[in-house]
């Protein structure tokens, strides 16, 4: 049984390949636990040139996002009716404009049956296209050349927490962010025990689990931008 179903709508389906192919995604793909589709936007345009955009009304830089091949493909992977009402599933605009990405929000879209994630380009969307989604979301204060990379960063962070994914599910329940937005997980050492007059802290070498909790639970830290 498939737990999750992820759609990518993009003009660059190769960007996506190579890193969807690899650990932690290629193994929740072979375990049957996502089901990963990325679509070529043009194979949703009417006509012979494949167009996705167009220059904007009202003059300016740049092209802009055709509203009809992002329809036509989302009525087509997500359903007829747009925005999607089901509690389950979500179609998100991946935009500068929209809400930051944070760790609450990849709780969130883990608990999801099906997520739909449209990538940006050029000068952005037609307006028209965001009463389409469910949700905008955007990964950080900054402008990136399109929105396939903000795609690889929600599709790791999400898939990570689903169960059985890591392979120890005690695993995402103490990192940075785990409880807090602005807690950053405590310090973490492995072999050597001593490495350039630099020591293991004495507390973790003990084997008193009692001790050991309560060294990490001192050390959680803010994050420097709290």
């Amino acid at each position: 049984m498939i737990d999750m179903r992820v759609d990518v709508l993009t003009i660059f389906p190769n960007i996506l390949d190579s890193y969807c192919s690899e650990s932690i995604i290629k193994r929740a793909r072979a375990k049957k636990q996502l089901n990963l589709r990325v679509h070529d936007l043009r194979d949703f345009t009417t006509d012979k040139h494949r167009t996705t955009d167009d220059r904007p009304y009202g003059g300016g830089p740049g092209m802009v996002m055709q509203v009809g091949p992002i329809d036509r493909a989302l009525r087509q992977i997500a359903g007829r009716n747009l925005p999607l009402k089901s509690k389950k599933k979500q179609v998100i605009l991946l935009t500068p404009q929209g809400e930051f990405f944070t760790q609450k929000v990849a709780q969130e879209l883990s608990q999801l049956d099906q997520i739909v994630l449209v990538a940006e380009r050029y000068e952005g969307f037609d307006e028209r296209v965001r009463s389409l989604v469910n949700r905008q979301i955007s990964i950080g204060p900054y402008v990136l050349t399109g929105g396939e990379l903000p795609a690889m960063v929600i599709l790791d962070s999400v898939i990570r927490l689903m169960p059985g994914v890591l392979g120890d599910d005690e695993s995402p329940k103490d990192e940075t962010y785990s409880h807090n937005l602005d807690q950053i997980e405590y310090p973490q050492y492995t072999r050597p025990e001593v490495y350039k007059k630099m020591r293991v802290p004495k507390e973790l070498l003990s084997g008193d689990h009692k001790a050991i909790a309560a060294w990490r639970a001192k050390r959680y830290r803010k994050h420097p931008s709290a």
